[in-house]
């Protein structure tokens, strides 16, 4: 049996990369933290190890101990990361750093697996081909305008600057799903009958369900393409009322209050939250960051190579994810 680990394995894509990973057959080690929840980790198969990302002495040494009772890791899907912080700085140091510090150690402690998968993000480009909509292709040039697609940016640029060690990044662009919480609160408030929209300029918006982004995964590891870079969406482009949409036929909802929000107004809103989010040393779902996610008007990407070189068939369109997502809230009581 291949050993696998799995970072970041209680969170929203880890834990369905877990799970995939289990029904596959292989020996999978979930990454946790001592203050992580296994709500969504029940699986006797599963096995768990804490890794101190922040000290890369400790590090070599956990990776020594485990591959001695155990074998080193075959694969390593790398999903630890942050989306939010209090401090912008936190972006950089644990999607970066600590990332380098897993990877410094694999290589260090003479473990450099088969292949190392990095879940990346869209938003390393940034606000591109914004007047003409042109898919975003893997030969244009990263613009992150976001500490964490710039930090995300930077782990990119660190694996592809390496010898001999194989690597594949997948860059999905919004992933939605169960387990998933900010595509949650746009379910909960129309739930109570509102529906906020920002922007009055055309914005083509892309989605990919967590699912697929596993598919994905787990296909570049069969066929074993490494060194390359790859989008992952559904293949669709939706506008922006259209995820709105489905949530309401989902949830019956007739009596909604739809209201855009001009993107001076967002901007407003989004300081004076990461404001208040700073003086009480918590994170806010609305900061200056998500801002400028929120304001990109396009993103449309070409998963043309992701086809051709991995033979992936998106398995959800938005209609058939957000049917699945919502259904998953509501059996769980989000909803």
């Amino acid at each position: 049996m291949d050993n696998i680990l799995v970072t970041g394995a209680s969170g929203f894509i880890g834990s369905f990369v877990v799970e995939e990973a289990i029904r596959k057959g292989f020996s999978t080690w979930a990454a946790i933290r001592k203050s992580s929840s296994k709500a969504y980790l029940q699986h006797p198969d599963i096995h768990f190890i804490e890794l101190d990302y922040t000290h890369p002495d400790i590090l070599q040494e956990q990776l020594k101990e485990h591959a001695s009772k155990n074998g080193a890791f075959t694969y390593v899907v790398h999903c630890a990361g942050v989306t939010k912080c209090a401090d912008k700085k936190d972006f950089d140091r644990v999607n970066y750093q600590q990332s380098k510090n897993l990877v410094e150690a694999l290589i260090a402690t003479g473990q450099t697996p088969k292949l190392f998968i990095f879940i990346s993000t869209l938003s390393v480009f940034g606000p591109i081909h914004e007047k003409d909509y042109r898919p975003i292709a893997e030969h244009d040039i990263p613009q992150p305008n976001t500490a964490y697609g710039k930090s995300k940016l930077k782990m990119e640029q660190y694996l592809q600057g390496l010898r001999d060690f194989p690597y594949l990044i997948l860059r999905p662009t919004g992933v939605y799903g169960p387990r998933e919480k900010d595509y949650f609160l746009m379910a909960k408030s129309i739930q109570q009958h509102l529906d906020l929209s920002v922007g009055y300029k055309r914005q083509d918006i892309t989605f990919v369900y967590v699912k697929d982004v596993v598919q994905a995964i787990f296909l570049g590891i069969d066929k074993g393409v490494s060194n390359r870079v790859f989008f992952l969406s559904d293949g669709q482009v939706y506008q922006s009322r259209t995820f709105s949409n489905l949530i309401m036929r989902e949830l019956k909802a007739t009596k909604v209050l739809r209201f855009c929000a001009p993107l001076w107004a967002l901007k407003l809103i989004s300081i004076i939250a990461e404001w208040w989010a700073n003086l009480h040393h918590t994170t806010s779902t609305l900061n200056t960051d998500k801002y400028r996610i929120m304001s990109q008007r396009n993103w449309r990407c070409d998963i043309t190579p992701t086809i051709k070189e991995l033979d992936y068939k998106p398995q959800y369109l938005l209609d058939k994810g957000v049917k699945e997502t919502i259904a998953w809230y509501k059996e769980v009581g989000w909803l």
